[in-house]
C-alpha cells in the first residue's frame, strides 16, 4: 500500500487517541483504548517511514496530508 496513506491514517489515529487517554486519566481509569490506539498509530507511522525511501521530513507532512486527501476525496 501507499506509505503516505499509512502516515496520514497513523497520525489521525494518534490524534484521536489523545482525548481517550486524557479522559481515562481524569477519571482514574486505565487508558486501555487510548493505549491500543497509540500502539496502532505508532505501528502505522513506523511502517510508513520504513516503506518510503528517505523517510519524511517535518516540512513534507502537510503536503503529504493534502496529497492523500486530494487523492481519495476527488
Amino acid at each position: 500500500m501507499d506509505p503516505d496513506l499509512f502516515l496520514v491514517v497513523g497520525m489521525v489515529i494518534g490524534v484521536l487517541a489523545i482525548p481517550s487517554m486524557l479522559s481515562a486519566f481524569s477519571e482514574s481509569r486505565s487508558p486501555r483504548a487510548g493505549a491500543v490506539l497509540v500502539l496502532i498509530a505508532g505501528v502505522l507511522v513506523v511502517v510508513a517511514v520504513q516503506n518510503k525511501a528517505g523517510g519524511y521530513t517535518f516540512a513534507e507532512i502537510p503536503q503529504v496530508f493534502y496529497n492523500v486527501i486530494g487523492r481519495y476525496f476527488r
